[in-house]
């Protein structure tokens, strides 16, 4: 059952909003520095920023990294139909439905008492196109029609972990199904030292798209921490100059890596199948403080 729990500050003395849900204990706790901006925390791991009165800000590293690549994923302002796999508290389907007006998006989270607490306590623009089905990620992604997306986003971690069968080529396959030509995937992964998953995420994918890119802080990429990255992939050419120089110019700066140097960093791993594949690992607990 849900409760509300004092002790923060702001937004007129709001109060944090704690609600069991499916994948654990739910928090959405106010923004001390924005007047209707929350973050949800699951049992202890942040999970999605929100704010209400301006749904194009970005607060978490890796959202603001996924937010550039719906940038120039089409022209500026442009609709577009998107795909996110994973909800949270849905923060870039708002995001595409204030930068790109008139889009259409499907959303597939899993936990449906989720949905039901951030529809609640966190409403959408009625007028946003934004359809939620409360499914497992890949079966959702099944009923998306053939090349209907333009981009799809992976963003989906159960127990702060990506599951194993959304680290597949056969996953992937079905991206590229629903892609149109030319689409773009984005995928947020998280590994630390010494970065396998990581690396088969980038083998994986690069057995199924001709282009890639990778958005993530010099620190992780150097195998100093755990952290996550953006993995960008398209059957077109991307436009790495620009991504680079927004990922440059970010509060957090974050590398752009593609091509040989890429590859490089790869190491020879081996792209990852059904059969092979595991969970993205845990983080230590000193990520969450």
């Amino acid at each position: 059952m849900g409760k509300s729990r004092g002790g923060r500050r702001g937004q007129a003395e709001a109060e944090a909003v704690v609600e069991s849900v499916d994948g654990g204990l739910a928090e959405l706790i106010p923004d001390r520095e924005r007047a209707r901006a929350w973050t949800l925390v699951i049992d202890g791991a942040p999970q999605s920023h929100v704010d209400l009165d301006d749904p194009s800000h970005l607060s978490f590293e890796y959202q603001r990294r996924l937010g550039h690549v719906i940038d120039l994923a089409a022209p500026p302002g442009r609709p577009v139909h998107a795909v996110h796999l994973g909800g949270g508290a849905l923060t870039l389907a708002r995001y595409v439905a204030a930068t790109r007006p008139r889009s259409t998006q499907q959303v597939v989270e899993r936990d449906g008492a989720l949905v039901q607490l951030v529809r609640r306590a966190l409403p959408l623009d009625p007028n946003a196109r934004i359809r939620v089905r409360s499914a497992d990620a890949r079966e959702g992604l099944a009923k998306v029609p053939d090349g209907w997306a333009d981009l799809v986003i992976t963003d989906v971690f159960s127990g702060a972990r990506t599951p194993a069968h959304l680290t597949s080529t056969e996953f992937l396959d079905d991206v590229r199904r629903a892609l149109k030509p030319g689409g773009v995937h984005a995928a947020n992964l998280a590994d630390g030292p010494p970065l396998a998953h990581l690396r088969g995420q980038i083998a994986t994918a690069a057995a199924r798209f001709e282009q890639l890119a990778l958005v993530a802080d010099a620190p992780m990429l150097r195998g100093k921490r755990f952290g996550n990255a953006v993995l960008v992939a398209s059957d077109r050419p991307l436009p790495v100059a620009e991504l680079t120089r927004l990922a440059a110019c970010d509060p957090h700066p974050a590398r752009v890596e593609h091509g040989r140097a890429l590859t490089d960093f790869t190491g020879g791993a081996a792209p990852v199948t059904d059969l092979a594949a595991v969970a993205s690992p845990a983080p230590p607990p000193s990520v969450f403080g």
